[in-house]
């Protein structure tokens, strides 16, 4: 006779919870998985809020350099 596994031909089943875990203790586990606020620093050229260690939108530099060529936004023009 050949040996074989106990559990051969039985279905693998995943554990289940032993008790309900309560609305609070749930909140408690998920409170690290808010949206964080973004902090905006104002750039010292043109003094717009722009996010920190990074090139300002608004006028294009970084660090006191002028790293990016910003074009100039066209007027909106009203439509009929």
């Amino acid at each position: 006779m050949e040996a074989t596994h106990p559990r051969e031909g039985v279905p693998d089943l995943a554990g289940q919870p032993k008790k309900r875990t309560p609305h609070a203790a749930q909140g408690d586990r998920r409170s690290h998985l808010r949206l964080k606020v973004s902090s905006l620093s104002p750039c010292p050229q043109c003094r717009n809020p722009k996010p920190a260690h990074q090139a300002c939108p608004h006028c294009g530099t970084y660090r006191g350099r002028q790293v990016l060529t910003i074009k100039a936004r066209k007027p909106k023009t009203a439509t009929p």
